[in-house]
Order: C-alpha cells, then structure tokens, then sequence
C-alpha cells in the first residue's frame, strides 16, 4: 500500500540527481576513472603494439628465459590489480562517504513522509 507523502522512486531518483552532494559524487568518480582508464588504455595499447611491431625489443632477454615481453605482459597484470586497489581505496575515502551522505539524507526524508 502506498502513501501519499512518499514520493515515488522517479521522483526520489530525480531528487537525488539534482541535488549538489550527487554532483559531487559524480565529480568525484569521473576525476577518478576517466584519467585512469586513459592511462591503462595507452598502456595495454603500447604493450599491443610493442608485441606486434617491435619483435626484438621484446624478445630481449633479460635473466634466463624470461624476456622484456614477459615481463610486460606480467606488468598488465600487476598494473590492473594495483588500479583496482587504489579504485577501492580512493572510493572508500572519497565516495563512500557522500553516498552514504546521500543514502542517510533520503532515509530521513522517508521516514518524516512516512510519519506525516
């Protein structure tokens, strides 16, 4: 049954969109990703093209079989799960925080419409 003072998830989803503490978030989020996903895009890319053009340089070896070419290929994933940790790191720090803002806000919102 639903009451009258509850608004609906439109309008409650349309409320938080426009609010200042959302655009923050969004601020925040895309000043993360969007230069990080970059950055990897223009490492996986080289290392693409390095494996593809560059033959020699990397089959160099560089201790007993291993060969710069490995190495690399090893680094994508190093790089990935050092991305993913500093993602979760900065999102514990910077989003979370505004989220949960957010999500405290509109709990408060609900429970007075509900109470009315």
């Amino acid at each position: 049954m639903s009451n009258a003072a509850t608004p609906t998830n439109d309008e409650t989803f349309a409320r938080i969109e426009n609010s200042d503490r959302f655009r923050e978030l969004k601020k925040r989020h895309r000043s993360f990703v969007l230069p990080v996903a970059v950055l990897f895009l223009v490492w996986y890319f080289a290392y693409v093209l390095l494996a593809d053009y560059a033959h020699e340089f990397m089959s160099t070896p560089v201790f007993g079989n291993i060969n710069v070419g490995l190495l690399l290929g090893l680094g994508q994933f190093v790089s990935t799960f050092a991305i993913t940790t500093w993602y979760v790191v900065y999102a514990n720090r910077h989003l979370d925080p505004i989220a949960e803002d957010i999500r405290a806000d509109e709990e408060a919102t609900i429970d007075e419409g509900a109470k009315r």
